[in-house]
């Protein structure tokens, strides 16, 4: 029988990964204890961050998996603990470092995460549908991605990415929930029920703040921000507190549509923003009889991708078309993205390619308004 070492333990704890932070526990100083026994018998002890810590039982099950792993081992049991002030502070510190003021990370100029803030002219286009699954879509391919519900007023993101879990705070660090493998942060998870936001400008600008600045992201390789329709207040506040943000504007193919969408992505010369494309939304129905109807006319992506290059003064992409799949609508009304539970559905293949192209997007000034006025003549 091989002989067990509070060594072999720690090694296979190294293994597990806060669901939260997403580090290992050992490196957050979650391992209070490692007590070996006769017979293999292994108790550990971890400290859990708050003491209604909501993952408490996920925890307890990746410990224990884990320590089976280790050969020779017998009974074991895992006892939970909570971090004191003290400790508390250690971690927030280690994650956030000491600034007395929480700053944004994604403003900073040596920020490699790729925001991109999704926007469309009205609402109805399913803005928030291609959101999630564009989320869920990159976070498959293995990246870091996160969603910032930023449409205060009608935040549906957390219904589409299926997860009811409230944040957990650490001192002022927000820990978001995790669906699908993306840290997703809303309004709709600090009221109760289905309760309506009534603020202004100045309110909406400082949760917006908060929700950058206070919320642990990690590093991140994306983050998407679910924009409000139109151009008010939170179109113009992360232009403000993100300014290298990417807008993606979404539409449907109808001319009303578009023509409103058209607004949306021009702001992008007023805020000095890039504008990463088009996607066109609701493109088609395909038939039974193999045939497609275009329900809502045709061309309104490629006319608002056409008109934005021209008015910024370089070429702004249509990402792709997404057709009406009634599949859709059920997996977001479900809780789990469609190209996640159908990948080979046809607005999730779709969804995919768009998701590929903005994967490998690279950083540079095509589809950036300069701010030079090429009217003016010397």
């Amino acid at each position: 029988m091989s002989v067990i070492t509070e060594s072999d333990v720690r090694s296979a704890l190294a293994k597990v990964d806060d669901p939260e932070i997403r580090k290992p526990i050992t490196e957050l100083g979650m391992v209070k204890s490692v007590t070996l026994g006769d017979g293999g018998k292994v108790h550990v002890e971890i400290y859990l961050t708050t003491a209604g810590c909501p993952l408490r039982t996920e925890i307890t099950q990746r410990v224990t998996r884990a320590v089976a792993d280790v050969a020779g081992v017998g009974p074991i049991t895992v006892e939970l603990d909570v971090m004191n002030d003290e400790q508390r502070t250690a971690l927030r510190k280690q994650l956030r470092g000491d600034s007395a003021e929480p700053v944004i990370p994604f403003a900073q100029p040596g920020s490699l995460t790729r925001v991109y803030a999704v926007a469309s002219g009205k609402g109805g286009v399913g803005k928030s549908t291609v959101t999630v699954n564009l989320a869920a879509a990159l976070a498959a391919r293995g990246l870091s991605v996160g969603v910032l519900d930023a449409d205060i007023y009608g935040h549906s993101v957390p219904r589409m990415l299926g997860t009811e879990q409230r944040p957990t705070q650490v001192e002022r660090m927000i820990m978001p929930p995790v669906a699908h493998e993306v840290k997703v942060i809303s309004i709709a998870m600090f009221t109760q029920g289905n309760t309506p936001v009534v603020w202004r400008g100045p309110m909406l600008h400082r949760a917006l703040q908060q929700f950058l600045a206070d919320v642990f992201w990690g590093d991140l390789d994306i983050l998407l921000l679910d924009l409000p329709p139109g151009t008010g207040d939170v179109a113009i506040s992360i232009a403000q507190l993100i300014p290298n943000a990417e807008i993606l504007v979404v539409t449907t193919p109808q001319p009303a549509a578009a023509e409103v969408a058209e607004r949306a992505g021009a702001i992008a010369l007023q805020t000095r923003q890039r504008i990463a494309g088009v996607v066109e939304n609701m493109s088609w129905l395909d038939l039974p009889d193999g045939t497609r109807m275009d329900l809502y006319g045709t061309g309104g992506g490629q006319s608002v991708a056409d008109r934005l290059s021209r008015a910024v003064g370089a070429p702004v992409p249509l990402l792709g078309q997404i057709p009406i799949e009634q599949p859709l609508r059920e997996a977001g009304d479900e809780g789990t993205p469609l190209v996640l539970r159908d990948p080979e559905n046809p607005a999730a293949r779709a969804l995919r390619e768009i998701a590929d192209k903005l994967a490998v997007r690279k950083r540079g000034l095509a589809g950036m308004s300069l701010g030079i006025d090429t009217t003016r003549h010397l």
